[in-house]
């Protein structure tokens, strides 16, 4: 079988389970109406048929029946299989109340208790909107041209590398591809959580799920289907959501015990009141749905906030780890700065003028794809320099380029390049005077004389300085930068950002070693690099962040947490969201003791009916979901547009 038909299979079969799993969900919405109505007709028929009437015990009995078995066999299946979801508790009270003609309670007790798992259910898709959008974003048709530029609508499960799609403004991508014709701007929020959209030129990557806003795109395909990025971020996400964190474990450790002590609590009850309904009722409020919701509810609405933002977290346990973190240690390049040279500095010869130092330059790496080259480019086009052709064109890798421009030769690159081409350095002012600036330089000459030399350097982030403030003033009390740079551009970043302390000439051993001296020295440590060639100190780290994964499977794999995009000002949010998660599960917990205890008190004297006992039962698991729902609004500010893919 190729592999676009064991593709096409699986996405069949998922389509299948998907389709299966609904059923189910409503036929049990279906019968929890049904048996409400009828509980809700027995509990008003004296109204119509008299007190003495049997049509109000019928229609509890049908009730009880309708709504009580689901929960019953639930629970017998549950212990077959040897766990305990806590639903044993209230299958134990509506059997104690059908067996004692109180059709009317046994009803109310399952319809609140399947009402609340269904609340429970809708409160958890909806925490998890920010997910599942991002697969009702890939469409399921593409436009694929054959080798004749025709096009013709195929699925888009049937998209295999190297095919070529095109994408018309309004459109959704299908696929993760390279541009190889055509200009757009790409709304990539779902992938990044970046607001604004990117600008896409031949041979700049494009993922799928993502909106072309206004020009049309021909893509080749690189991945497909579950193989995107979009589909390995969903994949993961969905895996963090089943893994637990110590409080968890904790209490699926000590669940064995917890329901023979309350069978025994209401034993006792029994025994001393010789009320069955105090019993019962003890049995049903001690259900401890709102403890066993407070972790897991809150920690899938804190997915969904840290997903729309771009933030891609493996396990939970990171996510309450991120809390903890008292030192963070960042790689320079890629991530505290922006990984591209940046003209910021121009020294003509004497008799030369800035522009024309410039334009020569420019115009001699025009057929590079060096960064210092883009980097010319760039300052040339905001100067508005026309520039000219370049013939001749040769590049020496590691050294520099030439090439004859306006009729001239030109050379663009190290003092030992033009050197060995015969041109003089040494009529220009010495660079070596500004190298505590940072500043690389490239050396140009035109014929045979050199012209000038333009200083290059790596800005920071914009957003650099502000993160770091931020992350300080969440409690984080080192912050160090490792690169293998030379001292003084190290210095420099270092200063500007306000880091507390910084290592230049790092090798990826030395970056490994700093890691682990610091984790001796008692602090947390996350840290935060590219994810390629910071690999082994990312996973030596307390905590692994890696910059800019979209599209990167080394970042993606090679981390504990993944940022989509290089937005630095993601991180003390991350702190943030960790730490109000912490206060949100505690504030669950301590809610959802205090009810149990207080609850099956107040059922042990009388002062909490069966009846009302199901209420608050109900009543305790909609505190605990609506609390957790909170999360998922967490963060908005750092997102304040995301553009549609509606009505563009």
């Amino acid at each position: 079988m190729t592999h676009r038909a064991l593709q096409l299979a699986e996405y069949e079969v998922d389509a299948a389970k998907t389709h299966r799993k609904q059923v189910r969900v409503s036929l049990a919405l279906a019968g929890t109406l049904l048996g409400g109505t009828l509980l809700f007709n027995s509990i008003i028929s004296p109204i119509f048929y008299g007190r003495e009437s049997q049509i109000k015990d019928l229609l509890a009995m049908a009730a009880a029946v309708l709504l009580g078995v689901p929960v019953v066999i639930h629970s017998i299946k549950s212990a077959f299989r040897n766990e305990m979801h806590m639903d044993e508790l209230v299958a134990l009270a509506i059997i104690a109340a059908f067996a004692t003609g109180d059709y009317v309670a046994a009803s109310v007790v399952a319809f609140f208790l399947l009402l609340s798992e269904l609340v429970e259910t809708r409160t958890a898709l909806g925490a998890r909107a920010a997910i599942e959008s991002l697969i009702k974003l890939t469409p399921t048709k593409a436009s694929l041209l054959d080798t004749s530029g025709n096009e013709r609508q195929v699925s888009a499960s049937q998209l295999g590398c190297d095919d070529v799609i095109r994408v018309r403004p309004g459109d959704n991508i299908a696929a993760d591809g390279d541009v190889i014709k055509g200009l757009s701007s790409v709304n990539e929020a779902t992938i990044t959580g970046e607001s604004l959209p990117a600008d896409k030129v031949p041979g700049m990557q494009v993922f799928a799920g993502t909106t072309n806003l206004t020009g049309v795109l021909d893509i080749k395909v690189t991945r497909a289907g579950k193989d995107t990025t979009l589909g390995k971020v969903q994949s993961l996400i969905l895996q963090a959501e089943h893994t637990k964190i110590p409080i968890m474990r904790i209490i699926d450790r000590y669940v064995k015990w917890y329901i023979p002590a309350i069978l025994m609590i209401s034993a006792i009850i029994w025994f001393f009141t010789k009320n069955v309904n105090r019993a019962i009722g003890a049995l049903v409020v001690s259900c401890p749905c709102a403890l066993i919701l407070a972790t897991p509810t809150a920690m899938v609405a804190a997915l969904s906030a840290s997903a729309r933002l771009g933030i891609l977290i493996k396990k939970v346990a990171d996510l309450e780890l991120a809390g903890r973190i008292t030192a963070m240690v960042f790689d320079k390049t890629g991530t505290l700065t922006t990984g591209q040279l940046y003209v910021t500095k121009l020294t003509p010869a004497n008799g030369v003028e800035p522009a024309e130092l410039l334009k020569f330059s420019a115009s001699a790496e025009q057929m590079s794809r060096h960064p210092a080259a883009r980097a010319l480019q760039i300052i040339a086009r905001e100067a508005n320099l026309s520039l000219s052709a370049p013939d001749d064109f040769a590049e020496t890798p590691g050294k520099g380029v030439k090439a004859t421009v306006q009729g001239v030769k030109v050379f663009v690159g190290r003092d030992t390049f033009l050197q060995e081409n015969g041109i003089d350095t040494s009529t220009v002012p010495d660079p070596s005077l500004h190298e505590e600036q940072g500043f690389s330089t490239l050396y140009v000459g035109r014929d045979k004389k050199c012209i000038g030399w333009i200083g290059l350097q790596d800005k920071t982030r914009p957003e650099a300085r502000y993160a770091v403030e931020q992350l300080f003033e969440t409690g984080i009390r080192r912050i160090t930068m490792l690169t293998g740079d030379r001292d003084e551009v190290a210095k420099r970043v270092a200063a500007e950002l306000g880091c507390t302390d910084v290592k230049a000439k790092c090798l990826p051993q030395d970056k490994l070693a700093i890691v682990e001296k610091m984790k001796k020295d008692g602090f947390v440590v996350a840290v935060v690099g590219d994810g390629i060639n910071d690999a082994p100190a990312l996973a030596s780290g307390d905590l692994g962040i890696a910059m800019g994964a979209a599209g990167s499977d080394v970042a993606i794999n090679s981390a504990s947490i993944a940022l989509m995009s290089n937005d630095l000002k993601r991180l003390p949010f991350l702190v943030k969201l960790s730490r109000k998660t912490t206060a949100v599960i505690n504030q669950n917990l301590l809610f959802g003791i205090l009810f149990i205890i207080l609850g099956v008190s107040a059922s042990a004297v009388g002062w909490l009916p069966l009846i009302y006992a199901a209420l608050l039962h109900f009543a305790g698991s909609l505190v605990v979901v609506f609390n957790s729902a909170r999360l998922v609004r967490y963060g908005e500010e750092l997102q304040p547009h995301v553009a549609s893919s509606e009505g563009i």
